[in-house]
């Protein structure tokens, strides 16, 4: 079995994000996998996908198609934040110069065991607490 993969904020947006096509496929493609695989979000990733899906101009999605997009999320594992990851993301902050929700995302990941995340926010290559990051968009 394979070790799980962490999505990150951009690839869920960039899935309902029509303005940039080859964007636009390449992350429906990985969440298509995320729907058979072993794949993980966070709350924070759900938030801020809401977020920018809500009061973006360039995204501007009514209520009813986010609350619909959360629910298709429904196969992907969540990772919800405590003190511990809080504590961790400060770590990850200290130790790789990352901002600190940056951090809550290298510590949702780490939490969850997975050898990957996607993201095209995070240094390509990098790994953090030994988790590497992707971006699928290169």
């Amino acid at each position: 079995m394979n070790d799980p993969e962490f999505l990150d904020t951009n690839v869920l947006v960039y899935a309902y994000d029509h303005t940039v096509p080859s964007k636009q496929q390449t992350a429906r493609n990985l969440l298509l996998r995320a729907f058979t695989s072993d794949f993980v979000a966070s709350t924070q990733v759900l938030s801020e996908f809401a977020s920018t899906m809500l009061h973006k101009p360039r995204h501007a999605a009514r209520p009813e198609a986010v609350v619909a997009a959360l629910a298709a999320f429904g196969p992907i594992r969540i990772v919800t934040p405590d003190a511990s990851l809080v504590r961790r993301a400060i770590e990850a902050h200290s130790k790789y110069g990352i901002h600190f929700y940056d951090g809550m995302i290298v510590a949702a990941a780490e939490r969850a065991g997975c050898a990957r995340i996607w993201s095209e926010d995070l240094n390509a290559g990098q790994k953090y607490f030994g988790v590497v990051v992707e971006n699928p968009f290169e």
